[in-house]
This record gives C-alpha cells, sequence and structure tokens, in this order.
C-alpha cells in the first residue's frame, strides 16, 4: 500500500509538474505574441508624437481607392445593415424581417453565411482602379460587425472558414501589389463590442414583441449539426450581455431613447474594461499586421481605438516597419485624432475636408455612395461624379492631401454599371493630368476660391464652380493652376500671379494647357495673370495649366 501510495503521489507529481509546464508555456506564448516588436517606439502619445513622420510615398501617391467590402453588402441595403436590422422602427429592420425572417430566427451570423464572393475577380477589378489613377489600394479587414476577412488565428469568425472561404485580405494585397500599388487595410472592429448591443434585444411592439434577438439566445452548443457547428456567436456578436436592453420597454421611441442614452455612454465608459474583447482585437490586429505588412493601416476611430491596446498596436506596427524595411517611413497609420494628439498618426478627415493648406500631410476619406452597397431599384444610384470628384481631389491636393474614395462592392464581389462608367471618367482625366497631381506639393496659396461650405464635419456641401475657383500644386519650377471651370469669355484671369504680386514668380516664361498642343497666349497685369484659352475644351471637367517659371 505504501509503494502504491507513492506511486500514485509520484505520478500525480508527475501529472501536476506537466501541468504547471504546459501552464508556463502557454503563459510564455501568450507573452511573445502580446509583445510589442523591439524598436524605439513605445506605446505613449510622447513616443509615437514625437518620432512619427508620414512617408514621402504618401504625399506623393495623392489617390487612393478603398474596396468598403463585407457581408453587409449581401443584402444590398446600405450602411451599418449588422446594426439597423436589430432596430424596430429602422426601415432595413423591417427589410430584413420580410426578406430573411425576423432576427430571433435569422440573425446576422446568417448573413456572414449567405458571403460567398462569387463573382469577385480581384484582378479585374485592380485594373480598373489602377486606371483610374489610384496610387494605393484599401480593402476592409473587418467593420463593426467583427468578422475578420483574413486567417484569424484568434477570431474563427473569418473569411477563411464562414462565408467566402478565401483569405480576402491576402489576396488583395497580392494583386494590388502586383500592380505596383501600395496596399492599405482599414480596421473597424473595436466598435463591435457596442456596436452589436442592439442584438441582445427585443421587438417592442408585434406579433414578436418581447422576443429576444438570436445574440441573446444562441449558444454554441444550439449549432450542433448546423453550417456554424463548433462556432460561439458570442464570439461575433460580442458577447456583451452586460449591455442588453432590460425587459419591458415596450415601445419603439423608449427602445430608441435607450439606443440613445446608451450610444452616449459607449464613448464615456472605458473600452479596456472589456479586457477580453481587447486583448482578442489587439491579437487580432497584430497579427493583420505581421502577416500581410500592410504600407497602410486605417483605424476608424476618433483617437487610437480601445485604450493602450491602441497605442500597443500602433507602436508595434511602426517597430515592424522598422524591423522589415529599416525605417518607420514605409508605413502609415491614418486616424481621426484629437488636436493633442496630432502627429501619432495621418490625419483622416471623413467626408469632408481641410479648409486651408496643413503642414502635415492629411487625409479624406469619403465614397461615392454609402459605404456598404446600396441597391436602388426604382431609381439611378445617388453616386458622386466624376464632375464632383475630380474638382474634391484638386481641392484636396492643393492643400496638402490625399483623396481615400471608396467605391462600393457588392456581395457577389462584383460592381455596377454606373460605377464601371464612373471609373472610365476618372480614367480619361486623372492620368492624363499626373503631371500636376502626383508627387507636387502645395503653392504658398492653395488657390482662390469665392467662400465654400466646407465644415470639417461628416458634411460635404459644395456649389458650382467657376473659372474663378482655381488650385495650385508645384513641382520644381513648375506651377500648375487648376481652373474649375471653363471662362465663358476665353480668358482665365489668375488674380494671386498679378505683376508684382506677393505670390508671383519672378518670372513667367510659359503657359500651356495640359491636353493641348501648342503654348497658350498670356500676359500679367496689375490685377491679374490673363490666360487665353484654346477655342475647345479638351476635357469635360477641369483644367490644368503649366505654368513654367
Amino acid at each position: 500500500m505504501l509503494a502504491m501510495s507513492g506511486m500514485l503521489s509520484r505520478r500525480s507529481f508527475l501529472r501536476n509538474s506537466a501541468a504547471t509546464a504546459a501552464l508556463a508555456r502557454a503563459g510564455a506564448s501568450l507573452a511573445q505574441s502580446t509583445a510589442i516588436a523591439p524598436g524605439p517606439f513605445q506605446p505613449t502619445w510622447d513616443s509615437l508624437k514625437s518620432q512619427y513622420k508620414t512617408p514621402e510615398w504618401f504625399r506623393d501617391a495623392k489617390f487612393g481607392i478603398w474596396a468598403h467590402w463585407s457581408a453587409q453588402c449581401v443584402p444590398e441595403q446600405g450602411d451599418w445593415y449588422a446594426r439597423k436590422m436589430y432596430l424596430q422602427g429602422d426601415p432595413v429592420h423591417d427589410w430584413h424581417t420580410e426578406h430573411y425572417g425576423h432576427p430571433s430566427k435569422f440573425g446576422f451570423m446568417e448573413i456572414d453565411h449567405l458571403w460567398k464572393a462569387e463573382r469577385w475577380e480581384p484582378e479585374k477589378l485592380m485594373a480598373l482602379y489602377q486606371s483610374a489613377g489610384a496610387k494605393y489600394f484599401f480593402a476592409l479587414a473587418n467593420h463593426h460587425d467583427n468578422f475578420d476577412n483574413y486567417a484569424s488565428t484568434y477570431h474563427p469568425w473569418n473569411s477563411t472558414r464562414i462565408g467566402p472561404m478565401r483569405d480576402i485580405i491576402g489576396t488583395w494585397a497580392k494583386v494590388a501589389r502586383a500592380h505596383g500599388m501600395k496596399f492599405g487595410v482599414s480596421n473597424h472592429s473595436s466598435h463591435a463590442w457596442h456596436w452589436f448591443q442592439a442584438a441582445y434585444g427585443y421587438d417592442a411592439i408585434g406579433p414578436m414583441a418581447n422576443v429576444r434577438y438570436d445574440a441573446a439566445t444562441v449558444t454554441k452548443a444550439d449549432g450542433k449539426g448546423k453550417w456554424w457547428d463548433g462556432f460561439d456567436p458570442q464570439d461575433l456578436y460580442a458577447g456583451r450581455t452586460d449591455l442588453a436592453m432590460p425587459d419591458g420597454v415596450n415601445t419603439i421611441d423608449a427602445q430608441n431613447a435607450w439606443h440613445k442614452t446608451h450610444d452616449a455612454m459607449w464613448h464615456e465608459e472605458d473600452p479596456p474594461q472589456n479586457h477580453r474583447f481587447a486583448e482578442l482585437w489587439y491579437l487580432r490586429c497584430k497579427e493583420l499586421f505581421d502577416k500581410y505588412d500592410p504600407d497602410i493601416v486605417y483605424f476608424d476611430d476618433t483617437e487610437l481605438p480601445l485604450g493602450d491596446k491602441g497605442l500597443m498596436a500602433t507602436a508595434h506596427l511602426y517597430n515592424s516597419s522598422i524591423r522589415r524595411h529599416g525605417s518607420q517611413q514605409a508605413v502609415v497609420v491614418a486616424n481621426k485624432p484629437q488636436p493633442e494628439h496630432r502627429g501619432a498618426f495621418t490625419l483622416t478627415i471623413e467626408r469632408s475636408r481641410s479648409t486651408e493648406i496643413l503642414a502635415e500631410p492629411w487625409q479624406t476619406a469619403t465614397c461615392i455612395g454609402e459605404w456598404h452597397y446600396k441597391r436602388s431599384l426604382f431609381e439611378q444610384h445617388k453616386y458622386k461624379t466624376a464632375d464632383t470628384v475630380i474638382p474634391l481631389l484638386i481641392d484636396i491636393i492643393s492643400k496638402n492631401g490625399n483623396l481615400l474614395l471608396s467605391v462600393p462592392v457588392r456581395g457577389d464581389g462584383t460592381i455596377d454599371e454606373d460605377e464601371h462608367a464612373f471609373l472610365q471618367a476618372l480614367a480619361s482625366w486623372v492620368p492624363q493630368h499626373g503631371e500636376a497631381i502626383y508627387g507636387t506639393r502645395p503653392f504658398t496659396v492653395f488657390g482662390e476660391v469665392p467662400p465654400e461650405p466646407i465644415t470639417n464635419s461628416f458634411a460635404e456641401k459644395t456649389r458650382p464652380h467657376t473659372s474663378e475657383d482655381i488650385r495650385f500644386t508645384t513641382r520644381g519650377n513648375m506651377l500648375y493652376a487648376f481652373v474649375l471651370a471653363w471662362p465663358t469669355d476665353g480668358t482665365v484671369r489668375v488674380k494671386t500671379l498679378r505683376k508684382g504680386g506677393e505670390h508671383t514668380p519672378a518670372a513667367i516664361h510659359r503657359v500651356e494647357l495640359i491636353g493641348a498642343h501648342t503654348p497658350l497666349r498670356f500676359r500679367q497685369t496689375a490685377d491679374a495673370l490673363e490666360v487665353t484659352m484654346p477655342p475647345d475644351k479638351p476635357n469635360p471637367y477641369a483644367y490644368a495649366l503649366r505654368i513654367t517659371t
């Protein structure tokens, strides 16, 4: 008995030792996976601000195209489908119930399963983007819907295991680089921890009143024998049962008020309090950077996401760039910072633009329609046209900025005929004017312009342009003056370049019109540089004067 007792004790000791060693290995592995790459950047605002500099390649590129593409494009009902389908009173909720079933029975996880990308031809799309003049390409790595479009080790709800069964990001990266374009990823998933709170709610009224939606009721065990066998819906919906709407909110107005109150709380609460979500977000983000080595990253956040985890992810990316490419100057992080944190990354202004030349490079991010594809059955797509986007691009680059433009993609991976026509219109103008766009820098003033309704917020108001609307760029001894509308009397008057003016070059030797074949007649007066334009317009959009100084 003593011998047997000793043998059992030894076995227990060995078993416990093995378990301890396994725990130690797991702990070491976790520490290694969470550690940032070694280098000069530390996860603090001071470290990021004092060392980051926007790369020159980004300043030269000027124009990028974005494929804002996820499973939310499958229903073709526009932005924020994965949240709106859970908000009774929103038209998307009614549309979803009519076409797929009630969200208690057919939740967003089922839309992920429907996304097959069956007609996606990334090579053909990239050729269109490149011909339209884009020098960098952006792909959506994940949206607020918490689905990773890449081979994620830490998040099973990803495009290699569900839906397309393909590495979307890996494919986009390979194709973009094969076309000589810089490759970027956008990361929006930090919002999922609060954004999917609505999926734990219920209808206030109607035949399904008080029946909780799928996020509140479906468990991993329920997947046995189904397509999602082995997947835990809580991993997708962020497991925020603590944010579920309480029972008894029994009017749509009351539910909307509850959501509005909690929307405000989301921005006040410290996200890192949700340690599990924040930790997994960081690991997913770090793996995205390490696997695909993006040239540019956009965080769809005001400031960096998730407190210290966002600082860690950014410092890791900068240090990784130094290790891989010898310089932080290979990579850009774009974000929407508060003024006190500008300089830690490159400023992005969503759906608006700067009103002046900014000392540091910046970017406008906008879309020709809604971010996620929206089908219109009874009217034409309400897309921006080349008539509006080309002047927008010109205005932005005159102020030291870049334009990142999203062209929505259908769930099946195609773009529609209006989008094809739009890209072809850009292709007829942007490359032809490349010398006045790519690699240029701002002039001493951005241009001449009557007051324009720019608000630096989510507003894209504009007004009809005239030949008084002029924007400048420079390259070496060349000054380019873009005229945003053809002069009605055949003469362009550039007041900034008047004789003896504050910004007038010492001498102007030659004035040409890009797209025309002969130099133009010009004269300098005390009021303006007057340029006689040719009888015919070289294009329908905007006109670039090449001024040799």
